[in-house]
């Protein structure tokens, strides 16, 4: 009987006649054959080894034995039919009679996609839009794509557009892998209502029962003073009066965004770095007035002076 292994395994020749113990192993072929009688004792073997990952389209064409990845932001994650150009293996133009063919068989493969595979076509070309805006990583845009097809298997496209259930779904991608980016960030890039999104969001959440745990003000800091060109030290120092104000416990029920701004505000004046609390609030995306309230907030509660 044929039995199925992995490429390594150490079996024994089943034939009691044959007294060699030596096998020989076909790579090539899957199988491993006793040496002295031949016969085939194992088949089908699984090939573990690592796959090299090419970098030019004649390595993939050469190297390559499982094709490429697939991947949840494909909206056929990558098992779709493509009718190439109409050229043979060769590179040589077809025939008249068969590029009539092949158009003829594009028309019946695009016609024959349902509406569901179109409308996440749609959906997930727009999730690479804002993907590119918001620069965010591929991990986070793999977790929106999955938070989106649940949305759909949930029922929740109908009534609400596409826009709006992708910019939620980037938006709880965001929140749950600590991604610095907020709901007017979304907003800004989507062209969608911000009361639409709180609306969408929280039928969202209450849906799919998803939980979503606030965010770290720490990486508000850094986003910020990044885009501010701030130095390491004003950085440092936002960081520190963060963690004091957390043992403080005067950081609860506060506004992420506004807690980062106000700590690298007073950073930055109590280490002689010039900024003004307007620029601070284009930057950050708070008012100037949040930030003020909050400065003297953790004036009154950490000793901090200009």
């Amino acid at each position: 009987m044929v039995r199925y292994y992995e490429i390594g395994i150490d079996v024994k020749c089943p034939n009691e006649v044959c007294d060699s113990a030596h096998t020989v192993t076909d790579n090539e072929r899957g199988e491993i054959l006793c040496r002295g009688c031949g016969i085939v004792m194992a088949e089908c073997l699984l090939d573990l080894s690592h796959e090299d990952r090419p970098h030019t389209a004649e390595e993939f064409m050469t190297q390559t034995r499982t094709g490429p990845t697939t991947s949840l932001v494909m909206h056929d994650r990558g098992l779709s039919t493509v009718i190439g150009a109409d050229r043979d293996s060769s590179g040589n133009a077809l025939p008249v009679r068969a590029r009539h063919e092949f158009n003829r068989l594009r028309i019946w493969d695009q016609r024959s996609k349902s509406r569901s595979a179109a409308s996440m076509s749609k959906a997930f070309t727009m999730l690479h839009a804002m993907k590119a805006k918001l620069a965010v990583p591929n991990s986070v845009v793999e977790r929106a794509a999955y938070i989106y097809r649940k949305a759909v298997a949930a029922g929740l496209t109908r009534g609400r557009t596409v826009a709006s259930l992708m910019s939620v779904s980037l938006y709880v991608a965001c929140r749950e892998s600590d991604t610095p980016r907020t709901l007017d960030d979304i907003v800004s890039i989507s062209n969608v209502d911000k009361k639409v999104l709180f609306r969408d969001l929280r039928t969202m959440l209450r849906k799919l029962d998803i939980n979503l745990n606030q965010y770290e003000t720490s990486s508000f800091v850094v986003k910020i003073a990044n885009n501010m060109s701030l130095s390491e030290s004003s950085k440092r120092t936002a960081l520190d009066i963060l963690r004091r104000s957390k043992e403080k416990m005067i950081t609860a029920g506060k506004h992420p965004v506004a807690l980062a701004a106000a700590a690298i505000y007073i950073s930055c004046v109590a280490g002689g770095e010039h900024i003004t609390q307007r620029s601070l609030s284009e930057a950050a995306g708070v008012s100037d007035v949040t930030i003020r309230n909050t400065v003297t907030l953790m004036r009154e509660n950490l000793d901090v002076w200009e």
